[in-house]
């Protein structure tokens, strides 16, 4: 292109011709540019209030799809967490039923009765309070003498009779005992 340009520069008119071309091409450059900055101005801010709400619809659905997520995974959390305590607390009952029955069985072998035991034996002395209280409700009851008793002066020595034991009203209850069980074969 310069070779080009040495060749067209031998003559005044055709350089005259080029410098008029090149100054006519930085004029349009010119003007070209400074039509595209004064469209930029009044274009700009037009283009910068596209871009802000394009901005704030690509926040919304990029929030909505993380709150999307963080609910999901709040709920798959608590649903594990919802398992493994179902599973500790199923845990801690088998654990506590292994310790009672284990206590049951070294304080049978040391011959305490348990509580169903107990309440057997309970059961039991009910049932013959009631009986005993059926036989004593038809039991006929002790007639008074039809005599009249007679003051007596002092008794002497020859008449003094020793008193006789007196009827006793209330049945005491004898103290029960435990029942024992035969201590368990070592095997169990």
């Amino acid at each position: 292109m310069v070779k080009k340009l040495q060749k067209n520069q031998s003559s005044p008119a055709a350089h005259a011709a080029l410098t008029g071309s090149v100054k006519d091409s930085a004029q349009q450059i010119w003007q070209a540019g400074l039509g595209a900055f004064t469209r930029a101005q009044a274009e700009g801010s037009k283009a910068f209030e596209a871009l802000v709400k394009e901005g704030v619809t690509i926040q919304r659905k990029t929030q909505a799809a993380a709150e999307e997520k963080i609910s999901e995974a709040t709920s798959k959390m608590s649903h594990m967490a919802t398992d493994i305590s179902s599973k500790a607390s199923g845990q801690w009952d088998r654990l506590e039923n292994i310790f009672e029955e284990r206590v049951a069985k070294a304080l049978n072998k040391l011959g305490v009765p348990s509580a169903k035991d107990v309440n057997a034996l309970i059961a039991r002395i009910d049932e013959l309070n009631k009986a005993v209280r059926k036989l004593s409700a038809k039991a006929p009851a002790p007639r008074p003498d039809s005599k009249p008793v007679a003051k007596a002066s002092k008794p002497t020595a020859k008449t003094r009779k020793t008193p006789a034991p007196k009827a006793a009203t209330k049945a005491i209850p004898k103290r029960a005992t435990p029942i024992r069980k035969p201590a368990a074969a070592k095997g169990e």
